[in-house]
Formats: structure tokens, C-alpha cells, sequence
């Protein structure tokens, strides 16, 4: 049986905001979020906060081998006073729209109930400053949002986003080869397989898990009793991104002949979009039951790929 995709709304707020940079030329999202290795893995960040994607990734980690992958490059700059940030921010809208973050979602006050840090990350992309106001492209839901200068850079600052540097930008998007979906699919493949064997020079914090181990403490964890912090995270954002990371790599494997793998993904898709009613309705033991059976699967998508990416 073929994978049926998905198509509709979701938290791919890196992946839409390279996409609006790309203009015209770019590749969909769901290629541009495979590209920077997302889908490959699950981690218990410190041991403690879940997120479907690899060991020690971070969406910094994937965003050059991305970029290579599709045939572009861009300038990043990052760090330094405020008021330095703002002078290169501002030199970049000059000569066209900026692409921004990790920032702190919680200051973009334009969003209903954001009242300050809540340690979530996100990206944007900056279209101008005036009148004490950014305008940007927020692809949470809000084209042309603006802000005032004071609440975007404290969002910029990102003082609670655990990784990368204040005030990144990137500039100078180029596109410098023509790469079909397709191909852009297959030069990403050998990228999103180090990510899935952890076989990556990384640190994350200590008593960070990956994949199987990961996933089965995590059942552990909720089959004693999700309590609401941890709740609110998968609900409202890990199930969702992590569903649909792994329903768009099914699909993406499934275009260049990988039909096997691309199984494993789809069941993934399934497994993880299936925690979604029984954690909000508190059926914490079904819940557990599919991360017991998610668990494997990783396993059996690295036998499967790693022969696949050396013929």
C-alpha cells in the first residue's frame, strides 16, 4: 500500500521560513524539513524534555548540510550587542527580507497568549523596520505581523533558547545549482542516516537519550503519570511536528524507490500521531503503549537504510 501524505497547517517554522526565503525557486517544505535531518530519531533532551527528532540535533546542527543539499547558501551572522544586531539587521532589509531566528516565541506578543519566555524556539523572517515596529512573516499563522523593536529583540536576544547564538541571521540567499526534489532527497539521505546511528561529534546536555532508549523511558514516564508540563509539550507541539516529520519523510523515501524504509517511517507517522487523543483525553497508559511499539522502529529504519545509502 502506497503512503497517503499529509498536507495541511503545522510547526514547521524553519523549514516554511527557508522556503519564503527560497521564493519562486524553492523546494516544498516538507523536502527543505527531510533536509536537515529532522525526521532521523527521537531524543529525552537532558533526559527529561522529548522531541521526535535525532540525538543531540538541533535545527542549527542540520541547516548547512540542508542548504548544500538543495543547492543554496546563504550568509549567517550572529552574536554581538543589540545594537550591533539591529545595524545588521537593518543593512540586511535593505536589500530585501531576513531570515530570523532561533528566536524566544514567547516575546512575539502578536501571538494570542504570549506574555513572555516560555522557552520555545522559532524562526521568522524580518520584512522591515519602521515607526518602532518590525514587520515579519510569522509562519506560525500571521503574514505581515508586526512588533514593537523592544519585544522582537528580546524574542531575538533568545536567552531561554538552549541552543545557537543571539541575534542570528541569514542574508545573501543564492541559489548556486538547480536540484531537482528528487535528487535533493538523495544527497540529504546520507546526513539523515548519521543522525538516526547517532554517530555524530555532538555533546547534548548530559543525561541525554536517543531512539529506543529514549522512547521506552518516556513510556515508562508517562505510564506513571504524565504530569501536565509534560503533557502540554507533546500536545501542543512535539506529536504534531514529530507526526508529520516522519509522514513527510515516508513520502520523500518513497519518491526515490526507498519503499521499504519509507514503510517504517509511515508507521512511525501513525504511532506518534496516534499518542495525540490519549494524551488529551489522560488515557496515559494507551499512550505508553504506542511508544512501547514505536520503539523498534527506529532500529529496523537504520538496517533498512544503511545498505540502501551504500549501493
Amino acid at each position: 500500500m502506497s503512503y497517503f501524505p499529509y498536507v495541511g497547517s503545522g510547526p514547521y517554522c524553519y523549514a516554511n521560513s527557508f522556503s519564503m526565503m527560497f521564493g519562486e525557486a524553492s523546494l516544498s517544505p516538507s523536502v527543505i524539513e527531510f533536509a536537515t535531518g529532522s525526521p532521523f530519531g527521537m531524543q529525552l533532551h537532558g533526559g527529561a524534555m522529548p522531541f521526535f527528532d535525532p540525538y543531540g540535533w538541533t535545527p542549527e546542527a542540520g541547516f548547512e548540510d540542508a542548504l548544500a543539499a538543495m543547492g543554496w547558501t546563504s550568509t549567517v551572522m550572529r552574536g554581538g550587542s543589540e545594537d550591533e544586531a539591529l545595524a545588521r539587521l537593518a543593512d540586511g532589509l535593505a536589500a530585501g527580507p531576513v531570515w530570523v531566528g532561533p528566536v524566544e516565541m514567547g516575546h512575539l506578543r502578536h501571538q494570542p497568549g504570549m506574555r513572555g519566555a516560555i522557552g520555545a524556539d522559532h524562526y521568522v523572517v524580518a520584512l522591515a523596520l519602521r515607526d518602532g515596529l518590525v514587520e515579519m512573516h510569522d509562519p506560525q499563522g500571521y503574514p505581515h505581523a508586526t512588533l514593537p523593536l523592544a519585544d522582537f529583540m528580546a524574542a531575538w536576544r533568545g536567552e531561554t533558547v538552549d541552543y545557537g547564538e543571539a541575534f542570528t541571521m541569514r542574508t545573501g540567499f543564492r541559489r548556486v545549482e538547480i536540484v531537482p526534489e528528487e535528487e535533493a532527497i538523495r544527497r540529504a539521505l546520507p546526513a539523515g542516516i548519521r543522525w538516526l546511528a547517532m554517530d555524530r561529534d555532538l555533546q547534548p546536555p548530559a543525561g541525554t537519550l536517543g531512539n529506543e532508549t529514549a522512547v521506552l523511558a518516556l513510556a515508562e514516564r508517562i505510564a506513571a503519570g504524565c504530569d501536565d508540563d509534560l503533557r502540554g509539550h507533546l500536545i501542543h507541539f512535539a506529536v504534531r511536528v514529530g507526526a508529520r516529520r516522519a509522514a513527510d519523510a515516508a513520502r520523500c523515501l518513497t519518491r526515490i524507490g526507498l519503499d521499504a524504509a519509507a514503510g517504517v517511517m509511515g508507521r512511525q507517522a501513525r504511532l506518534i500521531g496516534a499518542l495525540q487523543y490519549p494524551l488529551v483525553a489522560r488515557d496515559d497508559a494507551t499512550a505508553a503503549a504506542h511508544l512501547r511499539a514505536l520503539a523498534p522502529t527506529y532500529r529496523e529504519l537504520l538496517a533498512m537504510l544503511e545498505p540502501a545509502a551504500a549501493s
